[in-house]
């Protein structure tokens, strides 16, 4: 009882191994590109090839058309040209006969007015002459030659004589153009001696005005010392008179820089004081020197400092925007890299045979 089949059972295992044989004879039909159908409409195809066939049909039959018509085009105009030849030589042909018949030297009355027959009357020998003055004979050919040479040599001497006097002419006028060029540079060497000679005049009137000003000056001031002098002298002696000492101080004889004062004279006595005010001034000259000196060393050593260090920070700055530059670009290549690791196989033009295994699984 174990053994036996059931007639459904062995129903349904045939209907399933029919419907697997169909699914496998499917499949091998659909995927196979020399036999599939599935999903193309043949019939619309076998009309575009029978269409496409008959357009070729149509354009050779066409081109066929065009050559006979060209080829026989060619014919034609060939007969043309061969008939149209034809009849120029038929009628060059009968114009020489009828010149012949026709037209006979004897009979053209402008070959000689005055003896019409004088063709008749002319022998054979005579007849084979050519008359003087036509083509192919010149008698005066030697004489015409020897003018024409004399004509070319008169012709050449002529040329030749206006080179000459163009070069002549050019040569003049160069050494005019030199001759006016050394005339300009003396008439220059001329007027800058005489502007020298005015300025040197200029400048000795000048010396001699300052001269003579400085003369007055020193002459004044002579008078003004005398005076001064006289007065002085007036002063201690009525001093003397009366019993009175009259000491000149520093206030009165007055330091020069210091105080004005109306005796400009070197006093007679306490030249020590005048000494050490001036010895005070020359020092104080050279310390007031001495500090505008260095300070003026402590502005350059400033300045060159801040040069210096304004030049430090430009390089530290170029050299951190060269590492961030560095960075940035390290960091984009590493993105980019990363970007096409993750993007898909198609993308990264990486495909393999697994990538077209996933479709066409099924025949569904």
């Amino acid at each position: 009882m174990l053994n036996a089949e059931l007639l459904s059972d062995r129903l349904a295992r045939a209907s399933l191994q029919r419907r697997r044989d169909r699914e496998t004879e499917r499949q091998g039909r659909i995927f196979n590109d020399k036999m599939r159908t599935t999903g193309v409409d043949k019939e619309a195809l076998d009309m575009q090839i029978k269409e496409k066939k008959k357009q070729e049909a149509a354009a050779k039959e066409e081109q066929n058309a065009n050559d006979a018509k060209m080829l026989h085009n060619s014919k034609v105009a060939y007969i043309l040209h061969s008939r149209q030849e034809k009849e120029k030589r038929a009628m060059k042909k009968a114009v020489d006969s009828y010149r012949h018949q026709y037209q006979q030297p004897w009979s053209q009355r402008e070959y000689d007015l005055n003896d019409p027959e004088r063709c008749r009357k002319t022998g054979v020998g005579d007849a084979q002459m050519m008359p003087p003055g036509l083509v192919g004979e010149d008698p005066d050919s030697k004489s015409r030659q020897q003018r024409q040479k004399e004509q070319l040599r008169e012709w050449l001497i002529q040329q030749q004589s206006e080179r000459a006097a163009g070069r002549h002419q050019q040569k003049l006028e160069e050494e005019r153009y030199d001759q006016s060029r050394v005339e300009m540079a003396s008439k220059a060497l001329q007027l800058q001696s005489i502007e020298m000679e005015r300025r040197k005049a200029a400048a000795i009137a000048t010396k001699e005005y300052n001269l003579s000003m400085i003369e007055e000056k020193r002459r004044q001031k002579g008078e003004h010392n005398d005076k001064n002098n006289h007065e002085d002298s007036m002063n201690h002696l009525q001093g003397q008179l009366t019993g009175v000492d009259v000491e000149p101080t520093l206030s009165m004889v007055g330091v020069p820089g210091l105080c004005p004062s109306s005796d400009r004279r070197a006093p007679p006595e306490k030249p020590q004081q005048i000494n050490q005010f001036q010895k005070y001034q020359i020092e104080e000259k050279k310390r007031m020197e001495l500090e505008k000196k260095q300070e003026e060393e402590q502005h350059d050593r400033v300045r060159l400092d801040s040069a210096r260090t304004a030049l430090l920070i430009e390089r530290q700055q170029a050299r951190l925007n060269k590492q961030l530059r560095r960075h940035l670009d390290s960091t984009n290549v590493r993105l980019a890299e990363t970007s096409k690791q993750q993007a898909p196989d198609i993308e990264r033009g990486c495909i393999d045979d697994s990538f077209f295994s996933q479709f066409n699984t099924c025949s569904r």
